[in-house]
């Protein structure tokens, strides 16, 4: 104890807090509390209007999807599906950064995020206080932007018109919104993502150029010309977090030279953070405004260590970004990237020094569009090679205490480097905690239209996998395809990463339907899957498609089994029957976990049920997964009177194009209790110490 304690003595002399920072910054944090979270913010709007007017602060247009970013009376995201591609060229021509706009359409609530440990819209968007999303049914422009928003407009609209405009509205104006979802998540899992967002190296590049433009003008002057040239990129990029932080830290550095206030740079870092919480205290909830000030603030304080050549300098700036940014990304992400140190090596000077800067000037000069595609490329394919020599290490969710403890070691270890064993101590007792827990887990996930179960047993902690979900994709044109298609399995990685799972040792797809199997080979790119099952019968084409990548893999499959060993338990498959269709082809599986019986109908119908009626004793069945979503096909009145659930769980869409769950089907289960994906969101079911408890994710 006395040790720590004086290490934090040390930290307090080293950080040089006087009693003025000391202040503002309890100050700030009462601050941030009282306006986030003691005032409870509610819309203006209430959700029967219909007619909404307002300024456009931004748009996109993604495939046939524009959204816009409204300041009505209070920000509001509104969307309309374009009808057309004249149409989608005309709404271009259109609308436009600063012009006023009357819209017509119906208010919605952001949802929830339904399956734990996912990403929170609805609390994403709360932090920006918008309250409502508007579904667009019509619109009109009033009134024409003034004359500095039309040329944010036109710079806007330029990039839109050009090759690789992804890249250079991301690179030039820090809008990320035509970047395509698998270029981002590259770049995110290759721990590089934060060279897509404007940020304090951009402003550097700005910085540089403009320093030298306005090289023999007297200070103060230079510094009120240079500060509007920064606070006018800001207004460009949409005032970014990141970009805030490097506007006002030059800002107020040359304040602090100009009249010699003496406040070194971790001061000044504070003061920013301060003023701009001052502004607007829900930025604190920003990730951009996280990671920006936690990895400048390492970066500065370990400054005297950054020595050396260019090369050991970058080593050490990257080495520092990863170590000061780890907590955060641990927490958002469930793993980290250990080769990223290496990667940012290579990319901070390919993206700041030349791909950032040539974008700039291709920007401009349209000419260079073919040597800006070929930078672009190479840039790609360096990542993906890079993709697969990447070494990622699963953080489950922990309490968020330990980033507190994180940051402390991270201030120790430069003075006493011996603090380095707690800090990996610390994350091993992390990896370990999962494997502590002697319960089973039962979790429905809410895949909207299909089914996905995933179980994990104590002991030897195995993970099955039963169905994976899968979204039924239309048939697009060209120019309504989006660059913004995210897999619907993406949720279901994330999660099985928040509990440690990195291995699933058994998938089962009950049938070979899209809704329950379409996702498959994502997760089976995403996880070391040991064995996959498949149901009786032929497989179907998108079971052939699965099992080519299975071959490719060399991960081993099965179908038409009647039980599988799980950890102490078995699961028992009952349908062993070629009815001919998939859906009655279905695996039904049953198991019995500490005398709590669990069935999973898969989609199978009531010619199904009739048979299990004879072959097999099902009586009093305490959670049953509900056969084809609840629809009029399956879960005769019969069948429901023969097992008597409990429990009965209906994985189903929300506003479903098929009507499910049906009525009558309902009226059947009406002496069990119901829980159905779309009111209630993922189901979990926990069985500790013989007891059966169970919780809702819900939206």
């Amino acid at each position: 104890m006395a040790l720590v304690k004086q290490h934090l003595i040390n930290l307090k002399n080293i950080l040089q807090y006087n009693l003025l920072f000391v202040v503002l910054i309890t100050l700030s944090i009462i601050y941030v509390i009282i306006f986030t979270k003691l005032i409870k913010y509610e819309s203006v709007y209430d959700i029967t209007e219909n007619k909404i007017e307002g300024i456009i602060k931004t748009f996109s247009i993604n495939g046939d999807k524009l959204k816009l970013e409204i300041k009505a009376k209070e920000t509001i995201i509104a969307n309309y599906y374009i009808k057309s591609e004249d149409e989608k060229n005309d709404i271009l021509d259109e609308i436009g950064i600063g012009k006023r706009i009357l819209i017509y359409g119906s208010l919605n609530k952001p949802l929830n995020n339904t399956i734990p440990n996912n990403f929170n819209y609805k609390n994403y968007l709360y932090n920006k206080k918008i309250y409502y999303i508007l579904n667009i049914e019509n619109f009109e422009i009033i009134k024409e932007n003034n004359i500095i928003d039309k040329i944010k407009d036109n710079l806007i609209k330029r990039a839109y018109n050009m090759k690789n405009n992804s890249f250079l509205l991301t690179l030039v104006l820090g809008d990320k919104s035509l970047l395509d979802s698998e270029t981002y998540n590259a770049y995110q899992k290759n721990g590089i993502s934060h060279l897509l967002a404007i940020s304090g190296t951009h402003v550097s590049v700005l910085l540089a150029f403009f320093s030298k433009m306005f090289n023999n003008i007297k200070p103060k002057k230079k510094l009120i010309i240079l500060s509007i040239i920064l606070i006018f990129f800001g207004y460009l990029t949409n005032f970014q977090a990141s970009v805030n932080r490097a506007i006002f830290f030059y800002i107020f550095s040359n304040i602090n030279k100009i009249f010699s206030f003496n406040y070194n740079n971790i001061h000044i870092l504070i003061f920013t953070a301060i003023f701009l919480i001052i502004i607007n205290p829900f930025i604190v909830y920003d990730l951009g405004f996280i990671y920006s000030f936690i990895v400048s603030f390492g970066i500065i304080y370990y400054n005297d260590k950054i020595t050396g050549n260019y090369i050991a300098k970058l080593l050490k700036i990257s080495i520092i970004s990863f170590l000061f940014s780890l907590p955060i990304s641990a927490s958002v992400n469930y793993e980290i990237n250990i080769t990223s140190i290496l990667i940012n090596i290579i990319y901070v000077p390919l993206i700041s020094l030349i791909i950032f800067p040539l974008s700039i000037i291709t920007y401009i000069f349209p000419i260079l569009e073919t040597l800006y595609t070929i930078l672009i490329n190479f840039s790609d394919f360096l990542i993906n090679i890079f993709l697969n020599l990447c070494i990622f290490i699963n953080i489950p969710k922990y309490m968020m205490i330990l980033n507190a403890i994180f940051y402390i070691l991270l201030i120790i270890i430069k003075q006493n480097p011996k603090w380095i064993t707690i800090f990996i101590l610390i994350i091993i007792i992390i990896k370990l905690t999962p494997y502590l827990d002697n319960s089973y887990y039962l979790f429905f996930l809410d895949v909207s239209q299909g089914d996905s179960l995933i179980f994990i047993t104590p002991h030897k902690r195995e993970v099955i996998l039963i169905d994976t979900g899968g979204k039924i994709e239309y048939e697009k044109e060209e120019w309504q395809k989006s660059n913004k298609e995210y897999n619907l399995s993406d949720n279901t990685i994330k999660f099985l990463k928040s509990l440690g799972i990195t291995n699933i040792n058994y998938l089962i797809v009950t049938h070979g339907d899209f809704d329950h199997m379409g996702e498959a080979i994502n997760l089976v790119n995403n996880f070391k899957v040991e064995k996959v099952i498949f149901n009786c019968g032929e497989y179907n084409d998108l079971e052939k498609e699965l099992i080519k990548v299975l071959d490719k893999k060399k991960i081993k499959y099965y179908s038409c089994i009647k039980e599988l060993n799980i950890d102490k338990n078995k699961l028992y498959f009952l349908n062993n029957k070629d009815y001919g269709n998939e859906n009655d082809n279905s695996s039904i599986i049953y198991t019995k976990l500490n005398n709590h019986k669990f069935l999973f109908m898969g989609d199978a119908g009531i010619e199904v049920e009739e048979d299990l009626i004879k072959k097999y004793n099902l009586q009093d069945i305490d959670v049953l997964k509900v056969g084809h979503h609840g629809s009029k096909t399956s879960s005769s009145i019969e069948f429901i009177n023969e097992i008597n659930p409990k429990y009965s769980i209906i994985s189903v869409g929300k506003n479903n194009r098929y009507g499910h769950p049906n009525k009558e089907v309902l009226e059947s289960l009406k002496e069990s209790k119901i829980y159905r994906t779309d009111e209630g969101g993922s189901i979990m079911f926990k069985i500790k110490n013989s007891k059966l408890k169970n919780e809702t994710c819900s939206s």
